[in-house]
């Protein structure tokens, strides 16, 4: 039996226009893409050293184009710190459930957070003071940044809780260890010797041991 013949609209040349899906893709992809190359610049020149203009030469566009994407520079940097801070807040949320110690938990929440700064977006939490933002975006990063810190005492009010943490002011060891973590971002090098997991790992362990509670033995002067 012969084959059948093609109708008209498979014969029809394809639409060189991209569909309402694809261009969906291309500008999510385009504008991640405005966002790598700012934070990068924001986190090695400082933020009011870069201009939108530094930017669009990083991507081979020009300045309009960036305005396709983001209302302005001040936009792009909320935008920066916001995935940074989702990035954190993810870690938060995967850290292991009600079978692990609340000192298990806390590691590898730090450990994730840890790696989180030495990522762009999360640098930009750190390098770049949330002063430089508008009122508006200012006020929702602090929001946003809150509920960072609301999640990291509770891992630790449940690691008091069940003996894993010895007893502390939940308040000043979160302040601690978010800025313990947070200091990563300022002095992690790329091509410095240690990868982001063994940085996060070690930078866990000493951290844990404040944490830890102490044994009798260790309580007890040395004679």
């Amino acid at each position: 039996m012969a084959p059948p013949k093609p109708t008209a609209a498979a014969m029809a040349d394809p639409s060189p226009w991209r569909s309402p899906a694809q261009r969906g893709r291309d500008r999510a992809l385009k504008r991640e893409a405005v966002l790598k190359a700012a934070a990068r610049l924001f986190n090695e020149k400082g933020f009011h050293a870069t201009s939108l203009d530094d930017v669009a030469r990083q991507l081979n566009v020009t300045k309009p184009t960036l305005y396709h994407y983001f209302r302005s520079k001040d936009d792009v940097l909320f935008e920066c710190c916001r995935m940074g801070l989702e990035m954190i807040e993810a870690a938060a949320a995967t850290v292991p459930g009600s079978q692990a110690s609340g000192l298990e938990r806390l590691r590898a929440l730090m450990e994730q957070y840890a790696e989180a700064m030495t990522m762009d977006f999360g640098m930009s939490i750190s390098r770049t003071p949330d002063t430089a933002l508008s009122p508006e975006n200012r006020a929702e990063l602090r929001r946003l940044k809150a509920q960072i810190d609301r999640a990291l005492r509770g891992v630790i009010q449940s690691g008091i809780e069940d003996g894993s943490i010895a007893p502390c002011d939940v308040r000043t060891a979160a302040f601690a260890i978010a800025g313990a973590l947070n200091a990563i971002a300022h002095w992690y090098k790329p091509d410095g010797p240690l990868a982001p997991a063994e940085i996060a790992r070690q930078t866990a362990d000493f951290l844990i041991q404040g944490l830890a509670p102490r044994t009798s033995e260790r309580r007890q002067p040395k004679r």
